[in-house]
């Protein structure tokens, strides 16, 4: 399956300010393998923040969450970026699926489980987010799995990529002023309840997805 069929559909692609950085990107020495590699290193960046965020007194913890929220945005444009510099730009490359795929398969599992430890006040953070990390792989495992039987890719939610670092982009910024309310960490606990579930559910949907296109042929 080409990298184009196995592209998820993103409405930002479309935006001029979104294509002008593409474009200043490919002009330059810069390969889409290099900004996928880089998508690790802002998630590894973010997974610090977030352990130092559970080991901090509040002032370095609001910092460390509002840097960790940084550090989930910066990952997913490095995300956005390498597929418009490898297709617009012209700079795909024979290993470009093996790029595309494993830096996330890394950055998901480092995000996620650094989540648990941002939240020692909930001893069940520790196995929610180790196991929202195992979902997330599954959901990204049944897609590439169903693309190499000749499916259609499937980036269905509720709990697909975006959805995930969305939902932990905006429990980093609401925790860091959990300071207002006398908070500890129940913001981050309860996402990572939401992502748990809405992972499970991901990836149910594209296995069952999955199961009936090979069987119905449709």
């Amino acid at each position: 399956m080409s990298e184009a069929s196995n592209r998820r559909p993103l409405k930002i692609r479309d935006q001029r300010t979104v294509n002008r950085i593409a474009a200043w990107l490919s002009q330059r020495n810069v390969t889409p393998n290099q900004i996928s590699v880089c998508s690790v290193i802002f998630a590894a960046a973010g997974a610090v923040a977030l352990v130092a965020a559970g080991h901090t007194g509040d002032a370095y913890q609001v910092v460390s969450l509002i840097c960790a929220a940084l550090m989930i945005q910066c990952r997913l444009l490095c995300n956005l970026f390498d597929g418009m510099v490898a297709m617009e730009g012209g700079k795909q490359t024979p290993a470009g699926e093996l790029f595309n795929d494993v830096p996330d398969r890394i950055a998901d599992p480092l995000l996620i489980v650094a989540c648990g430890f941002a939240v020692p006040e909930y001893p069940s953070a520790i196995w929610l987010a180790w196991l929202g990390a195992l979902l997330a792989v599954l959901t990204a495992y049944i897609r590439v799995l169903g693309a190499s039987l000749g499916l259609p890719a499937d980036f269905r939610g509720p709990m697909a990529k975006q959805q995930r670092m969305a939902l932990l982009t905006l429990a980093c910024l609401a925790s860091a002023l959990q300071f207002l309310w006398d908070g500890h960490g129940e913001l981050l606990w309860l996402a990572l309840i939401v992502l748990v579930v809405g992972s499970a559910l991901t990836y149910l949907r594209r296995l069952f997805g999955a199961y009936r296109q090979l069987n119905t042929g449709a």
